[in-house]
């Protein structure tokens, strides 16, 4: 298994904010989670609201608990609300299941991470952190 590395974290949340301002998003914020669902790296644009962090950590760790993007736990959400209720209650109210928490995946296909990014429209932030984990060389999927 390849190690998401600080490094890797860094040119992740670059590339990912590079990408909101090429599409002239709202202030991102970005978090790159390790495996495990500790914080590699965050940072958070100017302009910013508050609790983006929580926010941006909600969708990763969301990605990183079911082992599927949060855009899968976003669709669980509507289709099957008792799943969320369960999941939220279990976790302690961490995950947040909208688009925008996409899982690093390595050459092999392991899961080594996950990015959350929000700020804009959640299809915008998962955009933003798919190009910013390809930009990495590694393997994005938002579920």
């Amino acid at each position: 298994m390849t190690d998401l590395t600080l490094a890797k974290s860094l040119k992740i949340i670059t590339a990912a904010l590079a990408k909101g301002k090429e599409l002239d998003l709202k202030p991102l914020s970005v978090v790159v989670l390790d495996a495990g669902g500790h914080p590699k790296a965050f940072q958070r644009q100017d302009g910013a609201s508050m609790m983006r962090f929580e926010i941006a950590s909600g969708k990763a760790y969301g990605a990183l608990a079911v082992g599927a993007g949060s855009r899968w736990l976003n669709a669980q959400a509507e289709t099957r609300p008792h799943f969320l209720e369960g999941l939220s209650a279990v976790s302690g109210g961490k995950i947040v299941a909208v688009p925008g928490g996409v899982l690093v995946r390595d050459r092999k296909s392991a899961i080594i991470g996950a990015v959350g990014i929000t700020g804009d429209s959640s299809d915008n932030d998962e955009i933003c952190a798919i190009t910013g984990i390809e930009a990495a060389g590694l393997t994005a999927d938002g579920g």
